[in-house]
């Protein structure tokens, strides 16, 4: 990591050769005369055809429109390190735009950046929405079912959408999931000339003709029925398709404590029945990943449904058997067992490949199982617990306790 003063200086090993600059649907009126020498002092403009459109008046030199697909533009870029390039941005480069993926590959040092007013700082402005308790996020290329864990009663959220089709297509999805009294503002071509917004709701959207570059702001109103996904961990089974195969809800959560999530780690679920434990996981933070191995092909497809229905379609599914399916998967942070422990191989194809600091949870409910993490436990330490369940039902005509298996649970960090 560079020094705190490294950003305020040049040197000759890292001029300032690349330029970023954000551009809103004003155009040059819009820019700063700081803004407007560096795209005209440039050998090069990079940027989408809309971007270059926009600038026009100021480019004397070679315009390059991005690549389609978009997956070599940046070794384009790179292509012409050290020569004065260019790269026009919509609004702010580092909020959903082209300049975090050009940081992961050039120097900070070498960049001269110029946002301009994001479209979610302009759909705020006209709404009066403080940013920091707004859900900023994006849907453009990416999938709808993400927005579902932010579909909380009375949020307030600003999305991008990829297209005409886009807001739509929201408003479908909202109506489904029982949000369909949402209020819908849907912001076109924000800053521009042609800038326009138009109200609706989710269950009544009737917008026709919506400009493909929007961004729709939505006030979230929940039905009596809508699918509120909680923030605690230990969702109710009923909300997860399962055949039975399903860590318990309480057993869940005293589970996803000990798993302990943190930003940006891994976690395989082993034997993953219905999913719900590396769903959960996932639900904790955006930055979280997990893979879920399962043999049985019935149930990859409910695990696949399920992690759509709860907004975490970044799922990773294995279909296999463990331990000959794990060989090939990035080594994790955590891993659960909560699909039978009985072959020791598991335990030691797991054990091996955690990573240093890594959490071992492993759940057991039968007499063979338990014995494993005994002897486990014996030659390896950690923390072995027991965890009982009796829910209240009918005994004949009188209520009475039942119980569930216990589940024997052994918790491991590896050294």
């Amino acid at each position: 990591m560079p020094p705190p003063d490294a950003f305020s200086r040049d040197t000759a090993a890292t001029p300032r050769w690349l330029s970023i600059v954000g551009i809103g649907e004003d155009g040059v009126a819009g820019l700063s005369a700081t803004a407007r020498g560096l795209i005209a002092a440039a050998d090069i403009v990079f940027g989408g055809d809309r971007h270059i459109d926009l600038a026009a008046s100021l480019i004397c030199k070679e315009k390059r429109p991005w690549p389609s697909p978009f997956d070599g533009a940046i070794d384009d870029v790179l292509r012409h390190r050290g020569r004065p390039v260019c790269v026009l941005a919509t609004g702010d480069p580092f909020h959903y735009g082209v300049g975090a993926a050009l940081a992961r590959r050039i120097d900070a040092r070498e960049m001269n950046v110029l946002p301009a007013p994001s479209a979610f700082s302009l759909a705020a402005a006209r709404l009066g929405w403080p940013l920091q308790q707004t859900v900023l996020m994006s849907v453009h290329g990416r999938d709808l079912d993400l927005v579902r864990p932010h579909l909380q009663p009375g949020s307030r959220i600003l999305a991008l959408t990829s297209d005409s089709e886009g807001p739509a297509a929201l408003a479908k999805l909202l109506a489904m999931c029982g949000f369909g009294g949402s209020r819908l503002t849907v912001f076109e071509t924000l800053g521009g000339q042609r800038e326009r917004a138009r109200c609706t709701t989710a269950a009544c959207f009737d917008l026709g003709s919506v400009d493909p570059l929007n961004t729709v702001a939505i006030e979230v109103e929940a039905a009596a029925d809508a699918r509120v996904i909680a923030r605690a961990p230990g969702l109710a089974d009923a909300l997860f398709e399962h055949d039975g195969q399903i860590t318990k809800r309480e057993i869940r959560a005293v589970t996803l404590s000990a798993l302990a999530p943190r930003r940006g780690e891994l976690l395989w679920d082993v034997g993953a029945g219905a999913g719900s434990v590396a769903i959960e996981w996932m639900l904790a933070d955006t930055s979280l990943r997990a893979v879920a191995i399962e043999k049985r092909p019935e149930r990859i497809g409910r695990i696949r449904r399920n992690a759509a229905a709860f907004g975490v379609p970044g799922l990773e599914i294995v279909e296999g058997t463990a331990p000959a399916a794990l060989s090939k998967l990035p080594r994790p942070h955590a891993i659960f067992i909560g699909g039978g422990v009985t072959d020791s191989g598991v335990l030691d194809a797991t054990i091996s490949a955690l990573n240093p600091n890594g959490r071992l949870v492993v759940n057991a409910v039968t007499l063979e199982g338990e014995a494993q993490l005994l002897a486990r436990h014996a030659t390896l330490g950690g923390e072995l617990i027991r965890i009982s369940i009796a829910r209240s039902g009918t005994i004949g005509a009188k209520a009475g306790w039942r119980a569930a298996l216990p589940v024997t649970q052994w918790v491991w960090t590896k050294p």
